[in-house]
Parts: C-alpha cells; structure tokens; sequence
C-alpha cells in the first residue's frame, strides 16, 4: 500500500475530537478541494505491506486508528487493512470524501463520510447510493465556508433525513468561516447538527504535519 505518513496525535476532528490516535494517512485523491490541507498526499508516499503498517500501528501503542487521506478507499486493499486492525482490537475510524463504495468497509469500523459543499468546488461527485448505508455510529461532515455553504447543506440535511440516521458534523473551514457565525447560524434554526471544529489545527497550527 502507498502511505503518505503514519503518526500519533490527538484526533481532530469528529465525535472523537481529544482521543489520543494512530493515523494512517494513505497516497492519493481523486478530489481537488479549494481549502484542502493535506495536498502532500496527492502522490507524496512510499510503499510499505499491511505487515509493516501493522508493526508500525503496534509500536505506537494507541488503541484507536483513523485511516485517511487523500481518499483511502482508492487503494483497492484498504478494506483489508481495516478488517485486520479491527481483528486485532483497534477502534478504526474511516474518513472518506465520499466518492467511493463504502459498503465493502468492514461494519466494525466508524465511517466519516465527507458531503462537499459548492464552496469546494467537487460539489455534487458524492455517491449518494452510500447514504442508504450509513449506521447510527457513523458520521457525516460539512465543511462550511460561507452562508450559502451553510444554506446548501442545511437544506441536504433535511431532504436526506440524515438527523437521527447518524452525526451530522458542520464543520467552519479554518481560515475562511469564523466557527462563532457558524454557531449563531445553527442555534438560530435550531439546527440538531455538531459543531466541529478542527481541534488539531488549534493546538499544533495550521500548517503542522505529523502531529
């Protein structure tokens, strides 16, 4: 498999933002997001066997995992791997920008579906067919730049009936959506979704990699 890095940190982002985790940031995208930050995972990696991401995940001595990218589940043996971690008794989080089939990723693990807002630009590449997959336990993310983001996705909040199927996430992007506007929006419709911040840019800048 083509891994960008491997790490610990504390995660982030999601329900489990504050939990101590190995991430296993895996090579290649098929998106271009307008405020991405992890462009390095385009094509930045080297080749390691589920072996060696194993050894390396034991060695850190964390007991939850994210699989991320990039897109993970563009690397055809990625739902090996989770099944593999998951049968060792890691707690495995998969973040997907939510292009591709997720209904060969093992049930075991938490998937973090991105829905892209009109303010990436990918707006509307999702594979809708995965929302009819989705468990309570899984999560779903908006990231919001601006009023017509929040707008947009509010509106396939309700026409997908995703409150109560799983966790909607909004999330202000770093940089371009002040997280207190963000807030007023969603108590002034009494909007039943997550903030969530990007706690790691926060602690370590927006910038750092590996951390």
């Amino acid at each position: 498999m083509k891994v960008c890095e491997i790490f610990a940190s504390i995660q982030g982002e999601s329900t489990y933002a504050g939990v101590p985790s190995v991430f296993i940031r895996l090579t290649g995208c098929n998106l271009r997001c307008s405020y991405c930050d992890t462009a390095y995972a385009y094509d930045e990696g080297t080749e390691l066997s589920q072996e060696e991401l194993l050894g390396k995940v034991q060695a850190i001595g964390l007991k939850t995992v994210e699989i991320t990218g990039g897109e993970p589940l563009l690397q055809e043996d990625t739902p090996t791997l989770i099944t593999r971690l998951l049968d060792k008794g890691y707690r495995v989080l998969v973040e997907t920008n939510g292009t591709r089939d997720i209904r060969d990723v093992d049930p075991r693990a938490v998937l973090v579906v991105d829905i892209k807002t009109p303010g990436s630009g990918m707006s509307g590449k999702e594979l809708l067919s995965n929302l009819l997959f989705l468990r309570q336990k899984d999560e779903v993310k908006f990231v919001i730049s601006d009023r017509r983001d929040y707008e947009w996705s509010r509106t396939f909040v309700k026409e997908h009936s995703l409150i109560g199927k799983c966790t909607v996430l909004f999330s202000p992007a770093f940089g371009a959506m002040d997280p207190g506007e963000l807030s007023r929006w969603i108590l002034g419709d009494r909007l039943e979704v997550r903030l969530n911040l990007q706690l790691h840019k926060y602690l370590y800048g927006p910038e750092a990699r590996g951390v």
